[in-house]
């Protein structure tokens, strides 16, 4: 039962509140040799699973270069250094794999919220 609450009460922290839909500023840390830096992937969230808990990941997808990318970031990684809602508009369904398919990489939205800085 410790090593349980030990677990959840490290790993739990406080993110911003984003959704899926939203653009998002994802700062991990990169480990090279012996020395660590910082590595911004901006992206679309087209998914979130696992719900709140320490399970829970996310998936950020961006266009580099002509070509999709999508990389799978666990919520409460220690890796995550810091995590920036860029746009924040609302989308209708709960995963995004649509986006895939569409060249523009853009959802379909309703309207935009404002992003509180």
């Amino acid at each position: 039962m410790n090593i349980i609450k030990h677990i959840t009460d490290t790993q739990v922290r406080e993110l911003p509140e984003f959704r899926v839909g939203n653009t998002v500023k994802v700062h991990n840390k990169i480990k090279e040799g012996g020395k660590e830096r910082i590595q911004i992937f901006e992206g679309l969230v087209i998914a979130r699973k696992g719900g709140s808990g320490v399970n829970a990941s996310f998936m950020v997808r961006k266009i580099a270069s002509g070509v999709g990318v999508e990389r799978i970031f666990p919520l409460h990684s220690p890796n995550i250094a810091k995590l920036e809602v860029v746009k924040a508009p609302i989308v209708t369904q709960a995963k995004l794999y649509y986006v895939r398919k569409r060249q523009d990489n853009a959802p379909r939205t309703r309207k935009v919220k404002a992003v509180k800085k």
